[in-house]
């Protein structure tokens, strides 16, 4: 009859290293999760990002689709709905 050998390996060190890498890796898994989600979500939560707008209506002025003082009232008018909320 043969006797397997069950003992030596690596331990209880190199379970507990596993365990500990183990946690390491979820938890950067879930820190990168909400990394992604939270700048969509924080535009979501305040209405939108007025940037974009004042972006999109200064292109509209660089490319003589609106003259400077259409550029000045809509600006105004933009720039006031950012600090109302």
């Amino acid at each position: 009859m043969m006797m397997w050998d069950w003992g030596g390996g690596f331990g209880w060190g190199f379970g507990l290293l596993m365990m500990v890498v183990m946690i390491v890796f979820w938890g950067a898994v879930i820190w990168g999760l909400i990394a992604l989600l939270r700048g969509p979500v924080r535009r979501w939560s305040q209405g939108g990002d007025h940037g974009d707008a004042d972006q999109v209506l200064a292109g509209r002025y660089a490319r003589g689709e609106i003259d400077e003082s259409e550029y000045r009232e809509r600006l105004a008018v933009l720039r006031s709905a950012q600090r109302d909320g």
